[in-house]
């Protein structure tokens, strides 16, 4: 296999965790690229940190795509107020809450109840009678667990950038 096809197949496997086009996945990467820190880590912290997979990971949906469905269906609260956009970046000490009607909180206690009762990391808390849950600090790329290498998917986006820029860049001489 080439390089640009492992570079691709990493590019598939991450918008295939998070349930991300791949649009999708090259703003967050641009994101990236202009924060402080490592590239690849602060990606992966990008794509944790967003409400449909911490709802996944605090086991309130069974999975990812169930879990934007229950964004956007409007039964989330993150600190009291409905949120209805999967990809919104929840903070350090975000409360994420079932909306206090008896169908949002029976469709995340099913969830809870049917998914397998793995330890949370200990960046997320657990309230299982408040229908409440606490998102403590950014998620660090080592809890990610995913087999991904991230920086195969920042190298093939970084090279695809700078290949349009100098394409760009060729247009606009040939053009004088």
């Amino acid at each position: 296999m080439g390089r640009d096809s492992i570079r691709l197949e990493a590019i598939q496997k991450l918008c295939f965790h998070y349930d991300l086009t791949v649009r999708q996945l090259l703003k967050y990467v641009c994101i990236a690229r202009k924060a402080k820190g490592s590239t690849g880590q602060v990606l992966l912290q990008l794509l944790e940190m967003r409400l449909d997979n911490i709802l996944f990971r605090l086991g309130m949906a069974s999975t990812i795509p169930a879990a934007r469905q229950l964004v956007k269906h409007r039964r989330i609260l993150v600190n009291g107020h409905i949120v209805d956009i999967p990809s919104y970046r929840c903070k350090p000490r975000d409360i994420i809450a079932a909306k206090d009607e008896r169908k949002s909180r029976a469709l995340t206690q099913i969830s809870l109840d049917s998914s397998p009762h793995e330890e949370l990391p200990n960046l997320l808390t657990l309230q299982p009678f408040q229908y409440k849950r606490l998102v403590h600090q950014i998620i660090d790329s080592k809890c990610v667990g995913l087999k991904i290498n991230e920086m195969l998917v920042v190298e093939y986006y970084s090279r695809q950038t700078l290949t349009s820029d100098l394409n760009q860049e060729f247009a606009k001489i040939s053009s004088l």
